[in-house]
């Protein structure tokens, strides 16, 4: 007897341990001030964006824990909610980062890429499970060293060869991408319950057409095993847009006023905001629409759907403002 109540006592001990480890590194980490991390440098242009996608690639590889998507030992094997988080932010870091290279850092469409954000991306789109030689991490740290090149660039009058023009256009290719990611998010979500429409895949032009033919009626559930992953992927991907859209609204000051925008892009930012509150249950709830029990998923569609139709009239905006 006396030998199963130490063995009982060290599974009880063993297993608090490992749920607090679990918790502590499933900690979402806190939102930033872009302007107060710009180093007094939100007067140069390009700054403050750069520097915002710089903290937030390295708030992935040094929050508690690290980079966890890729740990296969104990207890980050066994996180779930976080690797989820990960790969929102990083999905929008990639998005950014791409904007940097092909229209931020470009004047015109026959321009030259800039030689160091032209490597960004190759090190950003890495496998963030990967940890093998080359690991994940060793990957977003070389992009964020690149990254730093650039920005340092930004900021030294010598150096004529870093750019970043801040311009309507530029800007609203970079938000089409944005609108795309939010809306498939905003989907993803609502599917938590199950969700009946009719196929609009070809709908507004009478030419379209598609590979394979689809039923008329379509019924689009996300797996219950899945709910949680898609909540935290679009609570990372909201986090991480929300700092660039903070810093947008500095490096693009000009523009926004010129096309009375700037406004929209705050009512935006108010939106990001609210999907950052805190979740106060053990777990992702999924009730059904007007059910006794939350649903944690339609809420947080319902404030990234605000929030891509006020995008949708910020980038109306910049294109006929």
């Amino acid at each position: 007897m006396p030998n199963f109540r130490w063995s009982l006592l060290a599974i009880t001990v063993t297993g608090a341990f490992y749920w607090g480890a679990c918790a502590w590194f499933s900690r979402e980490p806190a939102v930033f001030a872009p302007s107060e991390s710009s180093n007094g440098h939100t007067n140069v242009v390009g700054y403050t964006t750069t520097n915002t996608l710089i903290q937030i690639i390295q708030t992935l590889l040094d929050k508690p824990g690290g980079l966890v998507s890729n740990d296969v030992a104990p207890p980050f094997v066994g996180l779930d909610n976080m690797p989820a988080w990960e790969f929102g932010v990083l999905e929008m870091s990639r998005d950014l980062a791409l904007a940097f290279r092909t229209d931020f850092s470009r004047s015109q469409s026959q321009s030259v890429e800039n030689s160091w954000l032209k490597q960004v991306s190759p090190h950003l789109n890495m496998d963030h499970k990967r940890w093998a030689m080359p690991a994940a991490e060793d990957e977003y740290s070389a992009a964020v060293q690149l990254l730093i090149k650039y920005r340092d660039g930004l900021a030294d009058a010598a150096n004529t060869q870093n750019q970043f023009y801040s311009r309507a256009d530029n800007l609203r290719d970079w938000l089409v991408l944005v609108e795309k990611r939010l809306g498939s998010y905003s989907q993803r979500l609502s599917a938590s319950v199950g969700q009946e429409r009719l196929n609009t895949d070809l709908a507004g032009d009478t030419a379209a057409r598609q590979s394979t033919a689809t039923s008329a009626d379509l019924l689009i559930k996300t797996s219950w095993l899945k709910i949680d992953d898609e909540f935290y992927e679009a609570r990372g991907a909201t986090w991480a847009l929300l700092h660039m859209l903070k810093a947008v609204e500095i490096d693009f000051a000009d523009v926004l006023r010129q096309k009375n925008a700037l406004v929209s892009l705050q009512q935006i930012i108010r939106e990001l905001e609210a999907t950052q509150q805190a979740v106060w249950t053990p777990m992702v709830l999924n009730g059904s629409g007007f059910g006794v029990v939350a649903n944690h998923s339609l809420v947080m569609a319902n404030y990234i759907s605000r929030a891509n139709a006020a995008l949708l009239d910020l980038n109306e905006l910049l294109a006929k403002g």
